[in-house]
């Protein structure tokens, strides 16, 4: 069984992600700054950012589907190169045809690819790693994404202020072509070759086989991603949605105290999964439901600190340090679980499970910035109100699946690992 984890293929592919991700994010925070300045409407700016997400939320099923037919180096190279052409096209668009519309129908482009690119990069891992070293891959790949959110911001915000969008979008473009040259010198295992069907019969027949394997052949697996969208969930809520909501609002600091927190939880995101690779040779699944009743006993200590009656300054340092240990939390748990349903999943399945597994997460995170968005603005100051039930109800999930993740150990059906 291989362990070597910086493979070749895998080294390509982990270069890539960084140009990729440096470049498209860069892009969308320049882009964010870009509509906010021409509209003024946080209205406007929520409806385009809700606009590009349903593409993907849409086709990533589909993308699953492409991703276990087709060979795998080449839709990403494919997709890269596409993603490079649209951002050029773009660029020259840009002081031709008005600038809002270029750059709304650019975020639904990428979001459309982004849609097809995401299951194959994360179907790839385990074709190219086996054994602890798939976690490890993994935990790489969701340090690259977390540290392009913690540098990006900073990066676009400069480039943007002194050059402008233009740039940017140039300089995207190149990020997306160095990604797919990168790409091609990975080599995969030939895979068989598929019977020959017209397309409506790929999609039914694949899907079918997807939702077979999850609901009577690994229901466990499905049993994990439901716990992993309700992560998603209470993390978008009251990460996402109710930390600037107290910091700003309820606790009336500056936007300075929530720019420091806002690094502070990308670092704290960054360690989740560096953590997740170096404890790879040791970690057992039960210690996800751990994590689960950690992320709970965070809200609960958020809560406790309005009632408490904390100086605002105290207040806003318990919240830093709980949120911080929250999004420490996630990113853990979101890698160690997409690495026990690979390991549960069959490689011809792989990208159609690691759709479902993307699209949920994308599903489950508006719905929890909605509801929680509605809570905190019924609750007001009184935010201890969401946050407390909030916590008992995440470490209540974490002790009722604890169960579930002892019999995982014992291997599919209650059988024991050979």
């Amino acid at each position: 069984m291989k362990t070597k984890l910086f493979t070749p293929n895998f080294t390509r592919l982990l270069l890539g992600q960084i140009s990729s991700l440096f470049g498209n994010y860069t892009l969308k925070f320049a882009i964010s700054m870009y509509i906010l300045e021409q509209t003024g409407s946080a209205a406007v700016f929520a409806g385009l950012l809700a606009l590009a997400m349903l593409p993907t939320i849409l086709l990533s099923p589909f993308g699953g589907i492409l991703a276990d037919r087709a060979d795998r180096r080449a839709i990403m190279v494919a997709l890269d190169g596409l993603s490079g052409g649209c951002v050029l096209a773009a660029a020259l668009l840009f002081p031709r045809a008005g600038g809002l519309p270029v750059t709304a129908a650019l975020l639904v482009a990428l979001s459309m690819l982004g849609a097809f690119e995401s299951p194959t990069v994360q179907a790839c891992v385990p074709q190219m790693l086996d054994g602890e070293a798939v976690m490890q891959g993994n935990a790489l790949v969701g340090q690259v994404s977390s540290l392009a959110g913690l540098v990006t911001p900073f990066l676009g915000s400069l480039v943007y202020t002194a050059w402008g969008l233009t740039p940017v979008l140039y300089g995207t473009a190149v990020c997306f072509w160095i990604t797919a040259l990168l790409e091609c010198g990975i080599r995969l295992p030939p895979r068989p070759r598929s019977e020959r069907m017209s397309v409506r019969r790929i999609i039914r027949e694949d899907l079918a086989a997807g939702l077979r394997f999850l609901r009577r052949e690994e229901p466990g697996i499905l049993r994990l991603l439901l716990l992993a969208g309700l992560v998603s969930l209470f993390a978008a809520g009251t990460v996402v949605v109710g930390f600037p909501y107290l910091v700003r609002t309820v606790l009336g600091l500056s936007a300075e105290h929530y720019g420091a927190a806002e690094s502070a939880m990308g670092a704290a995101a960054v360690a989740g999964s560096l953590c997740a690779g170096l404890t790879a040779r040791r970690f057992r699944p039960v210690y996800l439901a751990g994590i689960f009743f950690g992320f709970g006993v965070c809200l609960l200590a958020a809560g406790a600190v309005f009632p408490a009656g904390l100086p605002v300054f105290g207040c806003y340092l318990v919240l830093l340090a709980a949120f911080c240990a929250c999004q420490f939390g996630c990113s853990l748990f979101s890698t160690c679980a997409i690495t026990l349903i690979q390991q549960r999943t069959p490689p011809e399945l792989m990208g159609k499970i690691m759709s479902c597994v993307f699209t949920l997460s994308l599903c489950a995170q508006p719905v929890g910035q909605l509801v929680y968005g509605g809570l905190f603005d019924l609750c007001g100051a009184r935010a201890h109100w969401v946050l407390l039930p909030s916590g008992l109800a995440v470490c209540g999930i974490g002790l009722a699946c604890r169960r579930f993740f002892l019999a995982w150990e014992s291997g599919p059906a209650g059988r024991p690992r050979a």
